[in-house]
């Protein structure tokens, strides 16, 4: 009987995907292998028995596989066993909550992965009889395999263009803001990679973590629309000056408003709150405390550290002590002092991600010399 049961073992790192596959097929399993997320809901279609989901995957995580999977009507009732190292009694409510029917621990053992999809499959069989018993559907679905499969590639390459497109599109708004200011591009490489910190502090999943790095990259963009004679001026703004600016919150909001990318959602979202205060005398909507979005007020922690630690034009950069001492005194008016309290508990990593982003950035001007672009 086993050799009629198909599981999806899914998994994006390839030599755990071989590893994992060969050993359900040394069980006598047919299996389907899918390298993320996106993949493994598309093939769902071929009629599969039973998921072996990893967890830590980019893009969609295996929380959040599993939640669209439970989501659906068509495959709301299928075996799912999740193949994690994370252990924690948080990990699992979260793994139950979102519609695991089992675990299984990296590194894999032969025998409780036979228990474990042994148990789930005869869970599953009252409700796979009914579809067993019409009449030829096993010789149609053998029949039909080839080219489902070919059409659920098709769908998976389509759903990945237009994850990359989403992303493209970021980069390319981010782009425009830079034409204004050269030094925005360090900027938001520096920022993207401090919220990831203060993500996974939160314990955020990996898909979560990613789409708020690329969300914080696009918080300044309404800057496009404010004069270069207010944008670049070197004293200091009178208040006609201070509302022109303070509109780009505004402007960065119109422009990615109605997208149904969740990455330009987030986008938005930060736009329109990264400069609001925990105290609510921010800006535009005078919001306060927990009504911030979280990912606006991680952007705000980030966001006044890199520019306060950054040189400009019209003055040199704070030292990183200096720049902490002052966001300190910030803490529970201007900050989320949770969130200000992460930050701090974490510079250690904070310097790792900023050296390591200025050697990045001076190798690549010791590549580049104007005679190469010549």
């Amino acid at each position: 009987m086993n050799e009629a049961r198909r599981i999806l073992v899914v998994d994006d790192v390839e030599p755990n995907l071989v590893l994992l596959g060969s050993l359900v097929r040394s069980l006598g399993y047919e299996v389907e292998t899918a390298r993320d997320g996106l993949e493994a809901l598309a093939k769902l279609a071929l009629g599969v028995d039973l998921m072996l989901l990893d967890v830590m995957m980019p893009g969609l995580d295996g929380y959040e596989v599993a939640r669209r999977v439970r989501a659906d009507p068509r495959t709301a009732d299928l075996p799912i066993i999740l193949v994690t190292a994370l252990d924690t009694r948080e990990d699992r409510v979260k793994a139950i909550q979102a519609g695991a029917s089992d675990f299984i621990a990296k590194p894999v053992d032969k025998t409780e992965l036979l228990v474990r999809i042994s148990s789930q499959l005869r869970l599953k069989e009252a409700q796979d009889a009914l579809k067993r018993s019409q009449a030829g559907l096993e010789e149609q679905v053998a029949n039909r395999t080839a080219e489902l499969r070919r059409t659920c590639e098709e769908a998976a390459d389509a759903n990945r263009r237009t994850y990359a497109a989403h992303v493209d599109t970021i980069r390319r708004l981010v782009l425009a803001a830079e034409l204004k200011d050269p030094d925005t591009a360090r900027h938001i490489m520096r920022i993207s990679r401090y919220s990831a910190v203060l993500a996974k502090a939160l314990h955020m999943s990996p898909g979560e973590t990613e789409v708020l790095a690329h969300a914080v990259t696009m918080h300044d963009v309404g800057k496009i629309g404010i004069p270069d004679a207010i944008l670049f001026k070197r004293g200091a703004l009178d208040l006609k000056e201070k509302k022109v600016m303070e509109s780009h919150t505004l402007i960065g909001s119109r422009i990615l408003a109605d997208s149904p990318s969740a990455l330009m959602q987030l986008g938005q979202i930060v736009a329109l709150s990264h400069h609001e205060r925990w105290d609510g005398t921010g800006y535009p909507r005078r919001l306060h405390g927990e009504q911030i979005p979280i990912a606006g007020r991680i952007c705000a922690v980030v966001d006044v550290f890199d520019a306060m630690t950054a040189e400009r034009p019209y003055r040199p950069a704070f030292p990183p002590e200096a720049a902490l001492e002052t966001m300190r005194e910030g803490r529970g008016t201007h900050f989320d002092p949770r969130l200000l309290d992460l930050f701090m508990d974490r510079l250690d990593e904070v310097h790792e991600v900023r050296e390591r982003l200025a050697e990045e950035a001076a190798t690549a001007r010791a590549l580049w010399s104007p005679e190469d672009a010549a």
